[in-house]
Formats: C-alpha cells, sequence, structure tokens
C-alpha cells in the first residue's frame, strides 16, 4: 500500500498566471479536487501591491484577493532576508513551498524552512527560457512549441532538477495572453499530479542539461519601439509578443500607435520599409525591412481604445506612401 502524508503547503506567486494553481490547491483543501489526498494551504506570499491605474492607487495582487476571501494568511515582504518575515514562514510549519511566478529569486534561508523544500511552476520547458519572461520570449523567438515544467527550485535561477512537463503548441498567430492564459491552467493540473508523487514519496527528479539553457530576460517598455527595417516575421512575432505589454509602437503623421494584432502576407513590395502600401477598409498593409507586407489588424491610437484597422483609417489622411515611423 502507497505511503501518504497531508501535505502543509506555502504558496509563492503573483500575477494572474499564479491564480488557477492557487486556487486548485484551496480546492484540494476544501476536497472538491476529488484528490486521493487533500492538501492545506497554510499562507501565500506575494509581492507588496502597486500603485495601478489613473489615480495610482494601490491594488492588492491578484493572489491575494483569492488568499484573503479564503481565509488564508498573506505575507508581501519587501525583504526575503528579514528575520521577521523568515520566522513567520517558519511559524505556518509548512512541509513544502510552491513557486508561481512569484517575481524574485528565493534565498537559501527560506529555501531551507520546508522539510520538502519547494517546487516551481515554470511557464517553459526547461532548460530552454529560465528566467521572468519565458512565455514571451517564445513567442517572440517564433517557437512553435513550448509548455510548462514542474521543477525543484534551487538556488540557481530555473535550474533544478525537472519533475514532470507537459507540451503546448503556439500558433502562428497567437500572443502572449493566449499562450498565458492556457499554460496557466496547465501548470495548476501538472502541479496537482507532482504534488501526490510527492506525498506518496514516489515523486523522480531530472537533471537539467545546462548547456542547453536559454534565457529569458525580462520585457522592457523601449523594445515595444520597434524598426520597420526588422523582417516581417520579426515584426509579427514582436506584435504577438509584446503583450499585453508594452505592445508594438509606431508613428504615423506624428501621432503614436499602438498595434495589437497584424497578419503576414504573401505580398512583396519594392517600397522602402515603413512605407503603408494598401490603406482600405479590410487591408491595411504596411511593408517591411524584407519587402514582405504585413496587414495590420487591430491598432490603438495613443490614449484611446483599440480598434479595427477600418475604424482607425476612417477619417484619417493615411493612404498608400505614407510612412510608420519609429514609435
Amino acid at each position: 500500500m502507497v505511503s501518504t502524508r497531508r501535505l502543509r503547503i506555502v504558496y509563492f506567486g503573483t500575477p494572474e498566471f499564479a491564480v488557477p494553481t492557487l486556487r486548485r490547491l484551496l480546492e484540494t483543501s476544501t476536497g472538491t479536487e476529488g484528490l486521493l489526498l487533500p492538501h492545506e494551504v497554510v499562507g501565500l506570499v506575494s509581492q507588496p501591491d502597486r500603485p495601478k491605474g489613473r489615480g495610482n492607487r494601490l491594488a492588492p495582487t491578484p493572489t491575494k484577493e483569492l488568499a484573503l476571501a479564503a481565509g488564508i494568511p498573506v505575507l508581501q515582504p519587501e525583504r526575503l532576508r528579514d528575520d521577521t518575515f523568515l520566522s513567520a514562514i517558519a511559524a505556518l510549519t509548512p512541509d513544502l513551498g510552491v513557486v508561481a511566478a512569484y517575481g524574485k529569486l528565493l534565498p537559501d534561508a527560506l529555501l531551507n524552512i520546508p522539510p520538502l523544500g519547494m517546487v516551481n511552476v515554470h511557464a517553459s520547458l526547461l532548460p530552454r527560457w529560465r528566467g521572468a519572461a519565458p512565455i514571451h520570449r517564445a513567442v517572440i523567438a517564433g517557437d512553435r512549441e513550448t509548455g510548462i515544467t514542474i521543477m525543484r527550485v534551487v538556488k540557481e535561477l530555473d535550474a533544478g532538477a525537472s519533475f514532470k512537463k507537459v507540451r503546448r503548441a503556439i500558433g502562428s498567430d497567437e500572443t502572449t495572453v493566449e499562450v498565458e492564459r492556457d499554460l496557466a491552467e496547465m501548470g495548476a493540473s501538472l502541479l496537482l499530479d507532482v504534488l501526490q508523487e510527492i506525498a506518496e514519496g514516489r515523486a523522480t527528479e531530472t537533471p537539467q542539461d545546462s548547456s542547453l539553457a536559454t534565457y529569458a530576460t525580462k520585457i522592457t517598455k523601449a523594445e515595444g519601439a520597434v524598426e520597420w527595417s526588422l523582417p516581417a516575421e520579426r515584426i509579427h512575432n514582436l506584435v504577438r509578443g509584446l503583450q499585453p505589454w508594452p505592445l508594438v509602437s509606431g508613428r504615423i503623421g506624428g501621432a503614436r500607435v499602438l498595434i495589437h494584432r497584424t497578419e503576414l502576407t504573401p505580398a512583396v513590395s519594392p517600397d522602402a520599409p515603413g512605407t503603408v502600401v494598401r490603406a482600405e477598409p479590410e487591408r491595411f498593409e504596411i511593408v517591411a525591412g524584407d519587402g514582405r507586407v504585413l496587414r495590420v489588424l487591430t491598432i490603438q491610437p495613443e490614449g484611446r481604445r483599440a480598434m479595427s484597422a477600418r475604424e482607425f483609417l476612417a477619417g484619417r489622411l493615411i493612404g498608400p506612401g505614407t510612412k510608420v515611423e519609429r514609435g
């Protein structure tokens, strides 16, 4: 007979990506998940609340809202090496830590508190795309596949051994937002499988091949101001990957615009990069650096809502020959 134990879990997560996993963990504690063994979330560690919106008011993190609604203690330390914080974690007597997009590296003093260590729900097929923005970087690079890796948390960034992986294809027109939404749910399901194996003492870990590692650096606002001298596919992938922020930007007639959706076309043009070659209701097309034509489907004048190309072109003096400048 398999020996099992009920795990006391402290959860580290901050943004929307971390919500599905936390929700599923909370469901195990109420027995609604249908696992062989329920687990107990004894606390949430989230990054501090940050100002948000036009009013610049402090807004609770997505995971904090869910935890408070479930009556789970919430800790939001500025410093993870703070003795008061470390004592608070130890007082929760966790068996295991679960990390999902927390946003900071965890020091050894914290990693050593749970007897079973910590595991991470990472949004890539490690060792590809270790780091802060694995989904964005996969889409920007034009990867055709990504996934979730449940891995052991170690001091080195995303270098721990993996427990399990699940794969997901990336469509050629899909954005980071769509891929991330799916991966968040997939990660929640895969984590529960791993937790069951850990609880039963039968989990296995496979070391990563660090020679194959690539790194997903943090997205910056400056990356949105792309050069139209880039190949069309590269610009298209940037449009898909730089979502929901900062978005690809440009200037048309001096006015800044944000580009939400594009489509690659088979057409080519001898015009200079950044030249509008069509400005019809259903065909707003711009030539890229390799001569290929990119069709703009959804665009947003700065300070206004996103709109279709048809809406954008209505009433604007934009036609063939108009230049799109770097934004």
